[in-house]
């Protein structure tokens, strides 16, 4: 299964890069910078949240009730071309994160150098994109279950535990993706950004 950053390497992932940085006023390198570092993080939050079963199945009933079926991949310019292409990816980005939103534009913005109002932007654009995207794989791989979904999440990082991408931001070496880790990952050292991931994954 492709992961997410085989996505933005795609055809695809050029046309999602391209359309956002026009509309965010910022350059290809940047948008293309942002989003290689909060897909992970993103990925990973999704995952944790679907490792209850409360969480799994308000992920599977968003990815399977048809609003995010994939559809906006085939309508990328009318999307981005829209009045306003940031209005629900800020729903989306304030469910999964919560309060700890602008505490994860900061923490991009300081790793990417890109100032946190066009993080904010370029997440609040790609986010209904990403959730069309995990949609059509929730479809096309029959994932019907909280372990699927799992898997799903955990084949989008990078491979599953211990390959690709997973390894890479398991910090602690445990084989599993976790706050510690995440945070980790997103400051470039343990502690960092202090305890916000903790209080998300922590619900």
């Amino acid at each position: 299964m492709a992961g997410l950053l085989d996505l933005l390497n795609s055809d695809t992932g050029k046309q999602i890069i391209d359309g956002i940085s026009q509309k965010a006023g910022v350059s290809s390198t940047e948008t293309s910078s942002v989003l290689t570092s909060a897909l992970p993080q993103l990925a990973g939050a999704l995952q944790s949240n679907a490792a209850t079963p409360e969480g799994a199945s308000g992920l599977l009933g968003a990815l399977t009730g048809g609003k995010h079926d994939g559809s906006i991949l085939d309508n990328l310019s009318g999307f981005l071309g829209s009045g306003d292409a940031t209005a629900e990816g800020g729903s989306i980005l304030g469910h999964i994160f919560g309060n700890n939103q602008d505490a994860t534009q900061n923490a991009i913005s300081a790793k990417t150098g890109v100032s946190s109002d066009k993080v904010s932007a370029i997440l609040k654009m790609a986010a209904p994109i990403i959730m069309g995207y995990l949609g059509k794989q929730t479809k096309a791989n029959n994932v019907g279950s909280a372990g699927g979904l799992s898997d799903m999440l955990g084949g989008l990082l990078g491979g599953g535990s211990g390959g690709g991408l997973t390894s890479v931001l398991d910090q602690n070496g445990d084989g599993k993706l976790d706050m510690s880790d995440a945070t980790a990952a997103l400051s470039g050292k343990k502690g960092g950004i202090g305890g916000f991931l903790s209080s998300l994954f922590g619900k």
